[in-house]
């Protein structure tokens, strides 16, 4: 009898079985997994299970368990930690996951409607103008290489805060007929040059030739704020500058209680928006730190009524969020926070802070009847799915108002200062 023969034969079989079987779909389901798998404490992850594929962990510690049954594999995050699991198929590993387990982190959900007032760092340049003076008609700011979205921070090295500090250096320069030193902060970039202010013969105060302006304010939507700092989160996106279409930098600012007074509603190529008016006591609910691209974010100084939902919520990361029904808070009439039923028409799991995370679409008839979708002013918005904070409305399509993009809430816990990836925060309950 050959039994080299009788080797090889049963040696290709055996490699033909395993094949076979790595060429199931379930295991090609294992092999897609992600490298790491990022879950809050208590959730579960089930993954469809082939009979020949086994899972274990690493280590003896008891971050995760895993439970292999008939037709699926569930892994239940236990404890907050890190752990590593090896798929294994035949007794051979195919794949190595690393389990990131989170602390059940919980906020209370917003949906109020939300005065903002920034002030900027210095004052902002939002415009050139000729001034008519003996030497013609110039502008002596765009002469010396100041541009429309630049920041006047300093003026003969003096702090620049607001209107009011830069008339003075104006008037007194242009009497002496002397330069002005001046500090531009241009983006990134810090420049320094010198201009002569110049006096309109029409008038006897003397002109920069540029328009500045060092403060914004409009309205918006709370989405959070944590229970336990009172950090909170609020808008989903950056507040820029009307005239120069370019972020504000964020010296300081506030967030006051506003009232809605009425809704534009939106149409195809037109968003409508929120009509509302700061409260009359105009009364400050916190302060402003930070102007990023996901949002306004600071400290509450006392806390918001939520008639709808006033209890800490757990939220969901991007992963977990997923295609169906969910709901939106916000404000449409006074400053009553109601609930409305929205779609989330796609999702995409973010490895990295992104924004437009989510595709929503309006499917509440109340809410298209009162606002024909989504408007101005309900940016901001928290999402809420089933039983969840899974993010914030961030924008409207302009050629179709009932939907929008929407922003998960992991990355602006991110921007407040609220770290889920550690273990340094006190739960709420």
């Amino acid at each position: 009898m050959n039994y080299d023969l009788i080797r090889k034969l049963i040696g290709g079989i055996l490699l033909v079985s395993l094949c076979m079987i790595g060429f199931s779909e379930s295991i090609h389901d294992y092999l897609n997994t992600p490298k790491t798998i990022t879950m809050i404490k208590g959730d579960k992850m089930t993954l469809p299970k082939s009979k020949a594929v086994t899972a274990m962990s690493t280590s003896s510690q008891e971050e995760v368990s895993l439970h292999n049954q008939e037709g699926q594999l569930t892994i239940q995050g236990n404890e907050i930690g890190k752990e590593e699991v090896v798929f294994e198929l035949a007794g051979l590993p195919i794949k190595k996951v690393n389990v990131e387990v989170l602390d059940d982190f919980k906020v209370i959900p917003g949906g109020q409607s939300i005065g903002v007032k920034l002030n900027s760092v210095g004052v902002l340049v939002v415009g050139h103008h000729l001034v008519d003076s003996v030497q013609g008609k110039v502008s002596p700011g765009e002469k010396a290489g100041i541009q429309v979205g630049d920041m006047i921070t300093e003026i003969n090295g003096k702090k620049i805060e607001n209107l009011s500090d830069v008339a003075p250096f104006v008037q007194k320069a242009g009497e002496n007929e002397e330069h002005l030193n001046m500090v531009i902060k241009r983006e990134k970039e810090t420049i320094e040059t010198t201009l002569l202010p110049l006096k309109d013969k029409g008038e006897q105060s003397y002109k920069l030739g540029l328009y500045i302006r060092d403060s914004a304010a409009g309205i918006g939507t709370m989405t959070f704020y944590d229970p336990v700092s009172k950090k909170y989160g609020a808008l989903g996106h950056v507040i820029s500058d009307m005239d120069t279409k370019k972020p504000i930098v964020v010296e300081d600012g506030q967030i006051v209680r506003s009232e809605v007074t009425s809704i534009e509603k939106g149409a195809d190529g037109k968003p409508g928006e929120k009509l509302a008016r700061f409260t009359e006591e105009r009364d400050v609910i916190g302060n402003i730190t930070r102007n990023s691209p996901f949002g306004i974010f600071g400290v509450l100084n006392r806390s918001l009524v939520n008639e709808q939902m006033n209890k800490p919520m757990p939220i969901a990361l991007s992963h977990q969020v997923k295609e169906g029904p969910a709901q939106i808070l916000t404000v449409v009439e006074g400053s009553k926070v109601e609930r409305y039923d929205i779609e989330i028409v796609s999702t995409i799991p973010q490895k990295f802070p992104a924004t437009k995370g989510m595709v929503l679409k309006v499917t509440d008839q109340d809410l298209l009847d009162k606002t024909g979708g989504i408007v101005q002013g309900m940016s901001g918005s928290p999402i809420i799915q089933d039983g969840k904070v899974i993010g914030a409305v961030t924008h409207v399509f302009v050629n179709d108002p009932t939907s929008g993009y929407g922003v998960h809430i992991e990355w602006m816990l991110d921007e407040a200062g609220i770290n889920i990836y550690k273990e340094d925060h006190q739960r709420a309950s």
